[in-house]
């Protein structure tokens, strides 16, 4: 009776998952074109802040529900 839970809830890990390894590699990207940016740019700065907090936000979220990556 209650099968589709763990169903949606497995699904919904997984896309988790996704999106966090999703946000890592932006944050990485991120990161290195501000090192090699050449002058001081707020908006290259402010996207890693954001990439940053995206990826803080999903690693907590994962840590709430116990998901692994397997």
């Amino acid at each position: 009776m209650f099968f589709k839970r763990g169903k949606l809830r497995r699904e919904f890990d997984g896309q988790l998952i996704q999106q966090f390894l999703d946000t890592k590699q932006d944050l990485v990207k991120a990161q290195t074109f501000q090192a090699l940016a050449a002058d001081y740019d707020q908006r290259s700065e402010a996207e890693c802040k954001i990439c940053e907090c995206k990826n803080l936000y999903l690693l907590k979220e994962a840590r709430i529900r116990n998901v692994s990556m397997k």
